[in-house]
């Protein structure tokens, strides 16, 4: 079973379990028409329309790929060094997932968000200029007034800066 076929799989079971767990959220007094299930169904819909497209194409890809099989052979070589290469950068964001997770009590939204933009965009080469953390400090104040104050969801302004605000 190729791999893309068996995300699709997962994923699928995935949203139609959190399509589940969304159906016991329950109504408060206060909900609106959508209630507050809403945004998580709309979400656990979109996780299953993606899924299914990602087993769609792989069914299509296998179709066509007996005719290309020829064709790519000379590529192979060259596929499985970037297959190789997948999995170590695929590690890094994890980790600055992890570490964003781990500073965001502890230094709070916006100055989280700011590091995982710079670190991000180091990461993936940007080269080492003023735009780095002009782009990391604007977008961390652009994320928090959007969440915080055009959305109206609270986020952590951290343990360090707690005594300020």
């Amino acid at each position: 079973m190729n791999k893309d076929l068996l995300s699709g799989v997962v994923l699928l079971a995935v949203a139609g379990t959190y399509y589940t767990w969304t159906t016991q959220i329950a109504d408060s007094t206060l909900s609106d028409e959508i209630g507050a299930g809403g945004l998580p169904k709309v979400l656990a819909a979109i996780l299953a329309i993606l899924a299914v497209c990602l087993i769609v194409r792989t069914l299509l890809s296998a179709r066509m790929k007996p005719a290309t099989a020829a064709a790519a052979a000379g590529n192979a070589d060259d596929e499985e060094a970037d297959e190789n290469a997948k999995l170590p950068r695929a590690i890094g964001f994890l980790l600055f997932g992890a570490a964003y997770v781990a500073l965001l009590p502890f230094v709070g939204y916006p100055i989280a968000t700011a590091l995982l933009i710079a670190g991000i965009a180091l990461y993936e080469g940007s080269p080492r200029t003023w735009v780095i953390p002009a782009a990391a400090i604007g977008g961390g104040i652009l994320y928090w007034a959007i969440f915080v104050k055009l959305l109206g969801v609270n986020q952590p302004m951290g343990s360090l800066f707690q005594g300020l605000f």
